[in-house]
C-alpha cells in the first residue's frame, strides 16, 4: 500500500533553483569551493582550538545502540544478535579506524567545510552487517539533479583536475554525507570554518604583523645633540656602543645644551593591536558557537560564569552536533545501508552534562514512579533486568 503511494507522489517544485541559473557547471556534479584555504586555517591555534574543543568532546562520549523508540524489543526478530552486530560494526568500522578514529575525521570535515563523509558497504554478514570508511569530503561531488530515487547516484568522489565521467559515483546509501547548516538553495552545508572565514584570515595578518614588529623592535627613542661637530658626533657613537649599549651601566654626556629626547612611537601593547585581536578571537568563537572562554579569553570569569559557559558550549555547539551525527547513523547507516529500521543510535551523555543533576533527577523520577528500574538503566546505557534480576541484554553501550 505505501509502495503504490510513493509510486503515484512526483515532486513539482525545483529542488535547487538558484544553483542551476544564473550559474551553471558542466555536467550535473557539483564541486565544493575552497577546500584548500579552509584546511590551511584549520590547522592555526585559534581554530585548531574550537574545533578540538568540540571534536574531542563528542568523540569521547559514551554512546549505546537500542531498539527504536516506538517498537518493542521482543517483537523485533533476533534483536539481541542485530544490536551485538551493531555494536561490532561501529567499533571496528574497518581494518584501521576505531569508533573514536572514524568519527573524528568526520567531524573534522563537518566542522572544517561542512561536508563530512563516511563510505558505507553492506557486506552481507549478520554479524557484522556493513563496512565504514572515512572520506574526504573535499573531493566529494553532489548531484543537483538528483530525483531522489534509491538506484539513482547521489554523490561521486572526484579528485581536482579529474574528468567527471571517471569520477567514482555512489548512491544514497552508500555514502553518509553530514551538512551543517543545510540550506535550500546549495546542496552544500555550511561549516563554522567557513561562516568565520574572514575573521580568520584578518586574525592571521593581525598576528603576522604582531609578530614582526616584536621580533623587530627597535629603539623608539633618539638623542639629538644640537651643537655637535660630525667628529664629536661620531665618537658618541662608538662611545656608546662601546661602553654603554648592553652593560646596565648609567650614561653621562657633558655637552654645552642638553641633549633632548625624541620621541619616534609610544613602544606599549597598543601598537601590537592586541584589542583587535582579541575581538577576532570572540568572533570565531561566535562562529563555532563556543563561549570565548574556551579559546583562551579568561578575563572577567569567574568560577560561577565558567560553569555557565561550558554548559552553554554544550548546549550550542557540542549537542547539536552530536545529535545531527546520531541522526545519519541510524538514518543512513542503520536504514539506508542495512535495512534494519527497528534500531537507533544514541549518545548517553546528550540530556544532561552534569552527572550528579543526571543521577540526582533519575533517582527523583524513579522515586515518584515516572520511570522503571529499566528505563533509568536503559538511559545510562544498561541492558533491562530480568524478573530473576539478572541482566537479559548487556553491552549495548560503548
Amino acid at each position: 500500500m505505501s509502495g503504490a503511494a510513493d509510486a503515484e507522489a512526483e515532486r513539482k517544485t525545483l529542488a535547487l533553483p538558484s544553483i542551476l541559473t544564473p550559474v551553471q557547471f558542466p555536467g550535473r556534479h557539483l564541486p565544493k569551493p575552497t577546500p584548500a584555504n579552509l584546511r590551511r586555517f584549520a590547522e592555526t591555534p585559534v581554530v585548531r582550538r574550537a574545533i578540538n574543543v568540540i571534536k574531542d568532546r563528542i568523540a569521547a562520549m559514551d554512546w549505546q545502540v537500542r531498539v527504536r523508540r516506538g517498537a518493542k524489543a521482543d517483537e523485533v526478530a533476533f534483536a539481541k544478535k542485530k544490536l551485538r552486530a551493531l555494536r561490532l560494526m561501529l567499533e571496528e568500522p574497518n581494518a584501521v579506524d576505531s569508533f573514536r578514529t572514524l568519527m573524528e575525521q568526520a567531524i573534522e570535515d563537518a566542522l572544517t567545510g561542512g561536508f563530512g563523509a563516511i563510505e558505507m558497504e553492506p557486506t552481507g554478514d549478520e554479524d557484522r552487517p556493513a563496512m565504514l570508511w572515512a572520506v574526504d569530503g573535499a573531493s566529494i561531488r553532489i548531484n543537483g539533479r538528483w530525483d531522489g530515487q534509491a538506484e539513482t547516484p547521489r554523490y561521486a568522489q572526484a579528485m581536482p583536475g579529474q574528468l567527471e565521467s571517471s569520477a567514482v559515483e555512489l548512491l544514497d546509501s552508500q555514502l553518509m554525507y553530514i551538512r551543517m547548516n543545510p540550506r535550500t538553495f546549495t546542496p552544500f552545508g555550511l561549516g563554522p570554518l567557513e561562516v568565520a572565514f574572514e575573521t580568520v584570515n584578518q586574525f592571521l595578518s593581525a598576528h603576522r604583523f604582531a609578530g614582526k614588529l616584536a621580533a623587530n623592535a627597535v629603539a623608539q627613542y633618539a638623542l639629538w645633540l644640537n651643537e655637535a661637530t660630525p667628529a664629536q658626533h661620531d665618537r658618541l657613537i662608538r662611545w656608546w656602543q662601546d661602553e654603554i649599549e648592553g652593560t646596565g651601566r648609567v650614561p653621562l654626556i657633558s655637552t654645552e645644551q642638553k641633549p633632548e629626547v625624541l620621541r619616534f612611537a609610544q613602544g606599549t601593547d597598543a601598537d601590537l593591536r592586541l584589542a583587535w585581536q582579541e575581538f577576532l578571537i570572540r568572533m570565531i568563537a561566535n562562529a563555532f558557537g563556543l563561549p570565548p572562554l574556551m579559546l583562551g579569553l579568561e578575563a572577567d570569569v569567574n568560577q560561577s560564569t565558567a560553569s555557565e559557559m561550558a554548559d552553554e558550549a554544550f548546549r550550542g555547539a557540542i549537542s547539536p552536533l552530536a545529535t545531527l551525527l546520531a541522526g545519519h547513523i541510524t538514518r543512513d547507516l542503520f536504514g539506508k545501508c542495512i535495512g534494519w529500521h527497528e534500531f537507533e543510535f544514541v549518545f548517553n551523555e546528550l540530556n544532561a552534562r552534569d552527572e550528579q543533576t543526571e543521577l540526582a533527577v533519575q533517582v527523583q523520577l524513579l522515586q515518584a514512579g515516572v520511570l522503571t528500574v529499566n528505563e533509568v538503566r536503559a538511559m545510562r546505557g544498561l541492558g533491562p533486568l530480568g524478573s530473576d534480576g539478572s541482566v537479559q541484554l548487556a553491552g549495548e553501550a560503548r
